[in-house]
């Protein structure tokens, strides 16, 4: 069974596969041909890297996303010819409008004239320069936000009126209209009704496209199978089924692990003194020790210390189900001001005197507002322009890698507790949707290897970010035009940004490589899947239907995985222990700095990694070969070596 067609996709590239001119590898990197069904596609990934030429440096400013590019005319999905500056189209795409005689403003290299198209996908620009012509491709679900430029006056200069696209990646794009061409208008209406199309009662794309993939990756996490990986059920841990239609907690997934003395009548109970009756439920179970990672929301103690003797009553199961300890520790991801602030809302935190033996500590990770601040400040920092002699103080100015670190220390706690002292660890903040997601994520990262393999890493997002409810929705603003929300943040961004951090630090331990998580995040805003759309389980599934009529990333992914494995991967069976200092942070400049073409690598990475694999599968069938000779050489040597006689001893 096959699961939507791929085809062409991303942002910056060349245009042409004869295009020589690129010293860099990557701009033409793995162009090969593969056959589906009756139609043949070409592979092109194109990560960003340096260029010999300005145009190629435009060109390959690309977002580290592989491209399949239909090689026949017929474009299939509308059954037309393609013409030099048509778009490549995706099944189900479909162009909205086109506009001649647009240029687009270079930040860095200067305009450039050419055709502006927009489908209901993306915006394509490709340049009439025949010598060196390139194309920009941007998926309209990375656009936060369009804006007109220049008025009605013809005395403000060419190029001063047009349009300006505000994208989520960390970059601008500005494209200038002829007055007299009146074309300005048609693109701004296209681009605010397919950028926006919740906003203007249109579906996203992704409900559109008909790709297909021999994979599929909706059957990627399987609760159940999650569970039984775990060991779970145990003597001390059930699966329980008491949210299977969503109504005990509508932003848990249907299938939760529970202690296995906690009734039905005291997890509602449990629930009703939870924040938006999200219970301690069970994460990760280590499989020696026994001790666990639980998260939930805060409790609704407020400002007169409210008591649930039920609550009390069920995080005593939590920590006696780990026999190897008699302590527990609550993990409070907040500040412990705003912890206390929370009081006043009703919410709150756990009294020590109240919960026998459970110890609170907080890990003084901010708030979703503070974190969209500082990744404003970062993107002010590296687009347009890097000042090279403010670029360090700038920098520690956006406190980002600040943020990253404290976020990776509160996990390396975590780790540490479970793992080294053998103690259970509950984790929440507020709501138990943002910054706990983050911690639990990363701190199962750390201790259990499964999670540093594709596919693991992939169950892990699925678990703890899709089914415990992170609202992507609303962080990431899914086809809705309310750029300046206040609900929008940049907390999943973190998350891989810090597993990135841990990547850096243990090159060897990860099967994905820096190309995975880059494509993770691009998708994350494409809405060419459905992975990443609505803010919960119970959402897409009955709101969306999303495993039905949207294609998974991980179709996508796991049908192509030669372009996201670390030729460096071994398995490490320990956990990790990450030093979450800022002499070891680092500013991912490969993903956040990757349009300017002064920040690119200087070498084809993704190129000598594609070599590197062939080579350790060479060798690994060498080595498996010579285990064979050598099994039968040692087997003929035992059929034909005579059996020796030897006398008794004597005394």
């Amino acid at each position: 069974m096959e699961y939507r067609r791929a085809s062409s996709d991303t942002n910056h590239h060349t245009s042409s596969d004869s295009d020589s001119k690129s010293s860099s590898l990557n701009s033409k990197l793995e162009h090969e041909s593969v056959s589906s069904g009756k139609t043949s596609y070409s592979i092109t990934k194109s990560p960003c890297s340096s260029s010999s030429t300005s145009n190629d440096n435009i060109a390959n400013a690309t977002s580290f996303d592989h491209k399949l590019r239909i090689k026949n005319a017929t474009l299939e999905g509308n059954g037309t010819t393609s013409r030099p500056d048509d778009p490549p189209l995706l099944p189900g795409e479909k162009v909205q409008g086109v506009a001649r005689e647009v240029t687009y403003l270079c930040p860095y290299n200067g305009p450039t004239r050419g055709v502006l198209s927009v489908t209901n996908y993306k915006l394509y620009f490709r340049s009439m320069d025949l010598d060196t012509p390139y194309v920009i491709e941007v998926p309209l679900g990375v656009v936060s936000r369009v804006e007109k430029v220049g008025g009605q006056s013809l005395s403000r200069g060419e190029n001063s009126y047009g349009i300006e696209l505000f994208c989520k990646d960390m970059r601008n794009l500005r494209f200038g209209h002829k007055q007299e061409n009146h074309s300005r208008r048609n693109v701004f209406e296209k681009l605010q009704q397919y950028a926006f199309p919740l906003s203007h009662k249109l579906p996203l794309f992704t409900f559109e496209c008909t790709e297909t993939f021999p994979e599929n990756g909706w059957t990627v996490h399987e609760p159940i199978a999650e569970f039984k990986r775990m060991g779970v059920p145990t003597e001390m841990w059930k699966i329980t089924k008491i949210n299977e239609h969503y109504e005990f907690c509508d932003s848990y997934p249907a299938i939760l692990a529970v202690p296995a003395q906690a009734t039905d009548d005291e997890l509602r109970q449990v629930a009703a003194f939870r924040s938006r009756g999200r219970i301690p439920v069970l994460s990760w179970i280590h499989p020696e020790s026994q001790a666990t990672i639980t998260r939930s929301s805060q409790p609704l103690v407020g400002v007169g210390g409210k008591r649930c003797r039920e609550d009390e009553r069920y995080i005593q199961l939590i920590m006696d189900a780990n026999a190897q300890s008699h302590k527990l520790f609550i993990m409070d991801a907040r500040p412990s001001a705003n912890a206390i602030a929370n009081k006043a809302k009703g919410g709150g935190y756990e009294s020590e005197d109240t919960y026998q033996n459970a110890e609170v500590i907080f890990l003084d990770i901010h708030n979703i507002h503070v974190m969209r601040e500082s990744l404003r400040k970062l993107k002010e920092l590296c687009f347009p322009v890097i000042d090279e002699m403010k670029w360090l103080s700038g920098l520690e100015s956006t406190y980002w890698l600040k943020h990253i670190r404290c976020i990776l220390a509160g996990a390396g706690r975590i780790t540490d507790k479970v793992e080294n002292h053998k103690t259970s660890v509950l984790v929440h903040c507020s709501d138990g949707w943002d910054r706990t997601a983050q911690l639990t994520a990363l701190a199962m990262l750390l201790l259990d290897p499964y999670y540093r393999t594709i596919k693991g890493f992939e169950v892990l997002i699925e678990k703890e970010w899709l089914s415990f409810g992170h609202k992507f929705q609303q962080r990431i603003g899914h086809g809705d035009d309310h750029h300046s929300d206040a609900d929008r943040s940049p907390v999943f961004l973190q998350f891989i940004d810090c597993v990135w951090q841990v990547t850096e630090m243990f090159r060897h331990a990860f099967e994905f490589n820096e190309l995975f998580l880059i494509t993770i995040l691009d998708h994350l805003y494409s809405c060419r899947f459905g992975t990443f759309l609505f803010n919960s389980e119970r959402e897409r599934l009955q709101e969306g239907n999303v495993k039905q009529r949207t294609i998974s990333l991980w179709s996508m992914i796991n049908s192509h995985l030669e372009f996201y494995k670390n030729p460096f991967y071994h398995h490490v069976p320990h956990s990790l222990d990450p030093v979450p200092t800022m002499r070891y942070m680092k500013l991912w400049k490969g993903l956040y700095c990757r349009w300017n073409p002064s920040m690119r690598p200087q070498e084809p990475i993704y190129a000598k990694n594609r070599e590197l694999l062939a080579m350790k599968e060479q060798l690994e069938n060498k080595v498996e070969e010579k285990k064979r000779d050598t099994k039968i050489r040692s087997s003929r040597t035992l059929t034909t070596t005579p059996t020796r006689i030897t006398s008794p001893m004597h005394v």
